[in-house]
């Protein structure tokens, strides 16, 4: 079937609201542009926003080429309890908010008259998520059409046979019996190889696919099938690569590869849930950069776009279908639609994932504290059977948080509406947490220890091994203490640390290294998220009014690289870590705040910054970190000798000196003396300027630039004690968010004014029709303007 983008011509509006809606294009967040107010019920799970219910209208006159066509809308996200209306028809309901599904549409369009269709999305029953979730149509909008005889949607298959020799098979379904021919096009363009078939509704073909490049994440080559019936023709992206796991742990294209992996939220960031091609393709591109090999979908099924740029850049995926399954988290949350729905939610997860190489696991659920219950081991092994049938060529597992799985099987911190609705009533700053969020509290306060610790009891394993003989591979969240012991005890487990702390990689790795069946792991969390409020953050009260969580609080915080895109000093640690980068790097805690009292976290291994300018801090006592794969570590402050540190359990060396301006340098040696890599700071000069720099030389016609704000001196170092509140001007394209990475704003995203954070903040400017973006930023003493070329191509 042919697709239309069905993106323009939306209108959006409260659906109490009467009158005209206001003209959006989808994707759109409706939620982002709401108040943020104490009184929302969402509260700290999504960043205190105002929820509503949302009216999307549309109006459409299919002219004579959709005569007697095939029509099927698909929406790819509405967040949630989707209603579709056509022509004042219901024609369908879809209540989870994180898959895509199909309506057709075929008898409602009306040929050449006026169409009108409503989509209803809610979000007034808060709270229903335990983080941010945006609301709207945030995912693309896509009409299907088709002619007499058309390749049905999701018709065509693709999977790898064998890789020596490289076979694939092609399953193609048609609405009618017809002939079908198959052509394989190689990463140059090239067509290698055609096959062609008898009449019939459903086709499968072996193909042998000469000279074949594999897909792995180092080089991800990638095919088209271009499969055509009759006058309808679709084209599929694959790859050809073999994925099988066992003893040898996960392996592809025959070879052992150790998942190096990131969860991520589905917001990004400063733009919210808005599902921004470009937003996607930054987010694949940091996490890769930083040492990744593999994102989990945390937790919920990712979006198209996402597959695709994982395809394409060489990066794993475990996909994930949801953050509980019949026991609640929040009062409102997809309990209730659960045992009807999931089967269907599978089907479509797996039919969105089924042709992309990427996708090498999938998830059925996430710190699932049914799997502590019988019913639900009996329905751990029902999704995982179910699973297989629908695609046996990938395991399954789930994230199981061992330590409160036992909790909660002895009625400790259980959610219960009652619990819930009691709190809520409270004043701010008197609320006591209750359920996920009372576990993210408590191991805040005692730290990461205290979870991990508690994974080691033997009732952890009593309430966790039933369900984990029910999976492919065992989900651990915090469990890393349980490793060795049950690789032993259980020798045909497969494990997988399916949430970990940061500060475990280089532990995680070493223990990897010599035990397959320690799979992989997947770090909380890659890149910060909006709402699930102060649960990582590291703040000190000259950014927080509190650090109670209330209002004012807008971020997680926890996240290796930040809100706005900037890896901090814990990616570089996870680079050195994962044996991506030898280092040394330098990290040094903010000399002004050094031993005051900061938010507490579980989630942040430090606040470590690369910058040594603190003006005004001289004398003061630094703390300071290095990162690097060596036997021995010294530090230099102005060319003397403060410290030196042998590297022995970790890839970090934690040293305490004098802050001087100047210079601070680390050198690092092997454990023959000699020296392999060093590394220096520089304090920024006296002169203030703003600093603007976009991360790409130019921006294609209608895309983003992302464009970095920095206080610095002359020569581009950062102040990030400077602080100012910057107001920019936008000429040639439309500033779609501003703002920093403070996991505390209360100005919000979608104004032209942003203070900055640690001297920085970053601008999202979508390009206009000219041939030129000019960016001015204004703090009232200081002036700067960039100019970003706008292209075709």
């Amino acid at each position: 079937m042919r697709a239309v983008s069905w993106n323009d011509g939306w209108t959006v509006k409260h659906l109490d609201e009467t009158g005209e809606g206001t003209p959006v294009r989808i994707p759109h967040d409706a939620m982002l542009a709401e108040k943020k107010s104490e009184d929302a019920p969402g509260g700290t799970n999504t960043g205190w926003y105002e929820g509503y219910d949302y009216l999307y209208e549309k109006d459409f006159i299919p002219g004579d080429e959709y005569k007697n066509k095939k029509m099927i809308l698909e929406f790819e996200g509405v967040y949630h309890e989707a209603e579709v209306w056509i022509n004042d028809i219901k024609a369908a309901f879809r209540p989870y908010g994180y898959t895509n599904f199909y309506v057709d549409v075929t008898e409602l369009f009306h040929i050449g008259k006026h169409n009108h269709i409503s989509v209803i999305a809610r979000n007034a029953n808060q709270p229903n998520s335990r983080w941010y979730s945006g609301a709207g149509i945030y995912r693309p909008v896509t009409l299907w059409v088709g002619d007499d005889i058309y390749i049905t949607v999701n018709g065509v298959k693709i999977r790898t046979v064998s890789i020596e020799p490289a076979k694939i098979e092609v399953s193609v379904q048609t609405n009618a019996a017809s002939p079908v021919s198959i052509e394989i096009i190689d990463p140059n363009g090239n067509a290698v190889c055609t096959r062609k078939s008898e009449c019939a509704y459903e086709v499968t073909e072996v193909i042998d696919v000469p000279d074949a490049k594999l897909w792995n994440v180092d080089t991800p080559f990638l095919y088209k099938c271009r499969v055509k019936a009759q006058n309808d023709v679709v084209s599929e992206t694959f790859g050809i690569r073999e994925l099988s796991w066992g003893e040898k742990g996960i392996c592809i294209n025959k070879e052992r590869i150790i998942i190096q992996g990131a969860c991520v939220h589905h917001d990004n960031g400063l733009l919210g849930a808005v599902c921004d091609p470009d937003a996607i393709e930054r987010k694949v591109r940091l996490m890769k950069e930083n040492g990744y090999n593999a994102i989990r979908s945390a937790h919920n099924p990712c979006s198209k776009v996402f597959l695709d740029e994982c395809d394409r850049q060489g990066m794993l995926v475990m996909d994930e279908y949801i953050d509980h399954w019949y026991i609640h988290k929040t009062e409102y949350d997809y309990v209730n639609y659960f045992d009807k729905w999931w089967k269907q939610d599978l089907t479509d997860m797996v039919e969105k994932d089924y042709n992309h190489p990427c996708v090498i696991l999938y998830s059925t659920g996430n710190e699932v504290s049914e799997t502590a219950q019988q019913r639900g081991i009996k329905l751990t092994g029902d999704m995982t059977e179910f699973l297989h049938g629908l695609d046996d060529s990938r395991p399954v597992t789930c994230g199981v948080n061992i330590f409160f799985n036992f909790l909660s099987s002895i009625g400790f911190g259980v959610y219960s509406d009652k619990k819930a609705k009691k709190e809520a009533e409270k004043k701010p700053g008197k609320k006591k947490a209750v359920g996920s969020q009372f576990f993210n509290n408590l191991a805040g306060l005692l730290g990461d220890e205290f979870m991990k610790r508690g994974a080691t009891l033997h009732g952890c394993d009593v309430k966790t091994r039933d369900a984990f003989a029910n999976m492919d591979i065992a989900g651990y969240n915090y469990g890393i203490y349980r490793y060795k012991h049950d690789l032993k005890k259980y020798p045909g487990r497969l494990i997988l640390g399916s949430e970990t702390f940061c500060n475990d990689a280089y532990k995680f790795r070493e223990m990897a290294k010599t035990n397959p069946r320690l799979v992989g792991d997947f770090v909380w969390a890659g890149i910060d998220y909006l709402g699930e409020v102060m649960v990582g953050s590291w703040e000190y009260s000259d950014y927080a009014k509190n650090f109670n969580g209330e209002l004012g609080w807008v971020s997680a915080g926890s996240g290796r690289v930040d809100l706005t895109g900037k890896p901090l000093c814990e990616a570089l640690y996870t680079r050195v870590a994962f044996e991506q980068e030898m280092g040394p790097f330098i990290g040094v805690c903010p000399v002004n705040h050094t031993n005051d009292r900061h938010s507490p976290s579980a989630w942040k291994m430090s606040n470590a910054l690369e910058s040594w300018s603190f003006g005004g801090c001289d004398g003061s006592k630094a703390n300071v970190e290095v990162y690097a794969r060596a036997a021995r570590v010294d530090l230099f402050v102005n060319g003397k000798q403060v410290g030196s540190k042998q590297l022995k359990n970790d890839c970090i060396a934690r040293f305490s000196c004098t802050y001087e301006s100047g210079s601070i340098e680390a050198v690092s040696y092997d454990s023959s003396g000699k020296e392999i890599g060093r590394k220096e700071l520089k304090t920024a000069g006296n002169e203030t300027v703003i600093t603007m720099e976009a991360e790409k030389s130019s921006v294609k016609h209608g895309h983003l630039a992302y464009v970095r704000l920095r206080y610095t001196d002359k020569n581009k170092i950062t102040k990030p004690l400077e602080r100012g509140m910057i107001q920019l001007t936008v000429e040639g394209g439309k500033l779609e968010a501003f703002g920093n990475a403070c996991p505390y704003n209360e100005l919000g995203y979608l104004g032209n004014k942003a203070e900055t954070y640690y001297g920085e903040a970053l601008a999202i400017v979508r390009a206009g029709d000219e041939n030129e973006i000019r960016i001015t930023a204004f703090d009232g003493n200081n002036q700067s303007e960039i100019l970003v070329p706008v292209v075709t191509k």
